[in-house]
């Protein structure tokens, strides 16, 4: 696999621009619940210093629907057009544990607009407080998109809070920021293939 580290102009371009465009060569839902990885731990790795390209020939034989890698160990989503000439990467917030941390291979079966979100079972079960249910608004951990995956409540989604981002921050999901997820939603079709490395 090759690994090629982004420059730190590239990184502040996808995060300030919202989008790192580079040529195609080079239950419900799983949320936020416990505590945002911080700064202050020692062992914190932000998309900066972390962001790395990844080749899709690599991980699907073909880019058949698109292809999309969800990589925890850089705290990235990158999309592939299914004509080969749209690469895109995203940083992203990733599973706060290994527990919560699912790999291999699933693809895009449903697109929500403004999605409700209803915390799973073992969400509720970790935490009763939490809401049955928030509706689409600006508290809701889903975002304004929701991309769900074929397994049971994972997904690549919006955030309600820009922290988390770059961070072990969710119980499962890849979370971008709303306006990154918007543009990837527009992107992607119904069986668009997942890869979770």
């Amino acid at each position: 696999m090759r690994n090629a580290n982004l420059n730190r102009r590239q990184i502040l371009a996808l995060a300030g621009g919202g989008l790192a465009s580079l040529p195609a060569t080079s239950s419900l839902a799983q949320s936020f619940v416990g505590e945002i990885e911080t700064d202050a731990a020692a062992h914190v790795r932000r998309n900066t210093m972390a962001f790395r390209t990844v080749e899709w020939r690599d991980h699907f034989d073909n880019l058949r629907h698109g292809a999309i890698i969800c990589d925890s160990a850089s705290r990235a989503v990158h999309y592939w057009s299914e004509d080969g000439n749209t690469y895109l990467a995203y940083p992203c917030s990733v599973p706060m544990t290994e527990e919560f941390t699912r790999r291999g291979r699933t693809e895009i079966v449903l697109k929500r607009r403004e999605p409700t979100w209803i915390p799973t079972p073992s969400m509720r079960e970790r935490d009763p407080t939490l809401p049955a249910i928030v509706h689409p608004g600006p508290d809701n951990p889903l975002g304004t998109r929701a991309l769900n995956l074929s397994w049971q409540y994972y997904r690549i989604h919006g955030i309600d809070n820009p922290a988390k981002i770059g961070r072990r921050a969710s119980n499962g999901c890849f979370g971008l920021f709303n306006h990154h997820v918007e543009q990837l939603y527009d992107l992607v079709r119904i069986g668009t293939q997942v890869v979770v490395i």
